[in-house]
Parts: structure tokens; C-alpha cells; sequence
């Protein structure tokens, strides 16, 4: 490369779900290192406001269009180097337990992307996978320290609802693609991601939305001991950006911290870091998921030189900050309820 020049210098890159959270949020820093990004979003969960920025410069290419349609995805195809595939029909805790017809869908996006990219000779493919791969079996012990390794997929598996089993065939399909058809492949396995642009169908934006609209008592779904790594954006997106610059024989790497932190614990600190003094309500009857989930992020570690940066207590505070700075309580007071088991 010359002087000045980045791995995605001039790459013409297709994200999809490039409007939501995770995936605006790696659109920016696709383009902030050089590389040609254009987006198709369906705009289901997805926000222009999250492409703001891009949009108004003009330096993205925006297609609106759902990618299961005839037609669309072997037109966003056209001239692209790397896939970074983020599109699914997915939610938080609430959506993946009571909703198993929309994740449904997520086979046939997948393999519709997966084909037209071969079929479009594009050199490689990023999936966007979920700790939800695991097998629920093995994370039901509090008291267990357990650190989930990416070989635990090997079978026999037991994936969490139709969500995650959509997330493990499409890895087990872009390992096939890419011994059978030789494209470049990654698969990078997100552990409960937060941050800025994120929503209230997720964990941690959930707690800060019940601090900003003040709500009393503080609901906790479960009994609050279930363990979990919260993964703080940019990490995300940097390990997603190195996934497609290092990997490509279709290896699946974890991208989560090793903190493991009790719901009661995180919500005792966005609690603190609010002024939100008020009672805990325990609710058992609600989706709890599974009680024990960390990742093992030793092998992003070894293979991209990854390492999560940013520790949870400081992550928090800044997407409080970003929370309380961007939001409007009679706003969220509107979609709250529904936000918690929707999309």
C-alpha cells in the first residue's frame, strides 16, 4: 500500500443493516479508512438518522430495499469486493423468546446473500453471528465460570430459539462456501453489543431507558443473577473490520470482553451513574434467557490481534451520557413497552 493508505482504501464494500445500530456505527469506520460503502437497508429497525452524517456529504450509496425481494440482492452485488453481512430480522431478549417466525426468515436472507455474493464473484464475506450459537445446555449454572469457546458449536448443539439457529446454519453454510467455492469467509460472534445508536430492545439501553423516564419500581426481568459480557461498540466494529481484513477461511471468532457482570450489578451502576434511587421488581415471568453467557475471546485475540478496549463501567457512562444527551422522555415513554419485545 502507499503511504497513507488503509486495507479498504478505495474497496467498493456492501453492508447490509448498514442503518442500525451496529452496522451505521461500521459504516462510518469503513469510510473513515477509505473503502466505497454502499448500504441496503429495509428500514425495519434501521434508522436514516444513524447515516445522517454520510448521507448529507454524499459519500455513501443508499438503496432501500428489503433483500429478500426478487432481484435486490443480486443488483447490490454489482461490483463489490467485501460483504459485511449485518441484515437480519432480530430484537433483544423479549423478541427472541416470544418471536420465532421472523427470525424464521433469516435462513433464507442469509443463503440469498451467500449465493449472490459466490454467484457475483465477490472475494470475501463477513457474517455478523450472535452468541446466541452456543448451546443453551451448558450456560444454566450461575455458579459456573464458564467462558464459551468457539469450538462448543462442534455438537451436539442446542442453539437459543430459531434465532440462533438461523445464526449457526449460516456459518456452517459460508464454511461450505468457502471450502466448496473458495470466497473468503468470517464469521464474528457478537456478545450483547451496546453503545450510542443502540435501542430499547437490548439489555443495557432497556436499563437506561427505565432511569431516564424515572420508571419506579425498576423492573428486572428474571431474578437479576443472570451473567452476561456486555461488548461495548467499538470494540465491535473493530473486530468486525479486522475479521475482514485477516480471516478468510471461514473461521468463526468470539467478539466479546471476559467481564462477567450480574444484570443486578449493571443495573445497580447505570442506577448510581443516573441519581435513579428506587426499589428493584423482579420479574420471573418474563424472557430471562440464558443464565450464563461470556465469551472466550482468546482466538480474536491470537488471529486478529483483538482485543476489547473498553471496560464496561466506562462504556456505560458514555452511552448514558449519549442517552440522556439524545432523548425525549414522553418519546420514550410512547414506544417503551412495545420497544421491550419488539423490533
Amino acid at each position: 500500500m502507499k503511504p497513507g493508505e488503509t486495507f479498504w482504501t478505495g474497496k467498493q464494500v456492501l453492508v447490509t443493516g448498514g442503518a442500525s445500530f451496529i452496522g451505521s456505527t461500521l459504516t462510518d469506520q469503513l469510510l473513515a479508512r477509505g473503502a466505497k460503502v454502499r448500504v441496503v437497508d429495509d428500514l425495519t429497525s434501521g434508522h436514516l438518522e444513524n447515516l445522517k452524517e454520510p448521507l448529507a456529504k454524499g459519500t455513501i450509496e443508499f438503496v432501500k430495499a428489503d433483500l429478500r425481494e426478487p432481484g435486490v440482492t443480486r443488483t447490490a452485488m454489482n461490483g463489490v469486493d467485501t460483504v459485511f453481512h449485518l441484515a437480519a430480522d432480530h430484537g433483544g431478549r423479549g423478541y427472541v423468546d416470544l418471536h420465532q417466525a421472523g427470525p424464521a426468515s433469516n435462513f433464507f436472507l442469509d443463503g440469498i446473500v451467500f449465493w449472490e455474493a459466490v454467484r457475483a464473484k465477490v472475494k470475501k464475506i463477513v457474517f455478523a453471528s450472535s452468541g446466541c450459537v452456543y448451546p443453551n445446555f451448558m450456560q444454566s449454572d450461575v455458579k459456573k465460570e464458564l467462558f464459551l469457546t468457539v469450538d462448543l458449536t462442534k455438537g451436539p448443539n442446542e442453539a437459543d430459539n430459531t434465532y440462533g439457529w438461523a445464526k449457526l446454519m449460516a456459518e456452517f453454510t459460508l464454511s461450505a462456501y468457502h471450502k466448496e467455492y473458495g470466497i473468503g469467509a468470517a464469521s464474528c460472534r457478537y456478545f450483547t453489543v451496546y453503545g450510542p445508536r443502540g435501542v430499547e430492545n437490548h439489555a443495557v439501553i432497556a436499563m437506561i431507558a427505565r432511569a431516564f423516564i424515572a420508571q419506579s419500581p425498576f423492573e428486572v426481568w428474571g431474578d437479576g443473577t443472570q451473567i452476561r459480557n456486555w461488548t461495548y461498540i467499538d470494540d465491535i466494529v473493530e473486530g468486525t473490520i479486522l475479521a475482514g481484513e485477516k480471516i478468510n477461511d471461514g473461521k468463526a471468532i468470539n467478539l466479546g470482553t471476559m467481564e462477567r457482570i450480574r444484570v443486578l450489578d449493571a443495573v445497580k451502576m447505570v442506577c448510581d451513574m443516573t441519581g435513579h434511587k428506587v426499589d428493584v421488581k423482579l420479574r420471573p415471568d418474563m424472557p430471562t434467557g440464558p443464565l450464563n453467557r461470556v465469551a472466550d475471546n482468546a482466538l480474536a485475540k491470537k488471529v486478529l490481534g483483538w482485543k476489547p478496549k473498553v471496560l464496561f463501567q466506562d462504556g456505560l457512562k458514555r452511552t448514558i451520557d449519549w442517552y440522556f444527551a439524545t432523548k425525549n422522555k414522553e418519546e420514550v415513554k410512547k414506544i417503551f413497552a412495545r420497544m421491550l419485545t419488539e423490533r
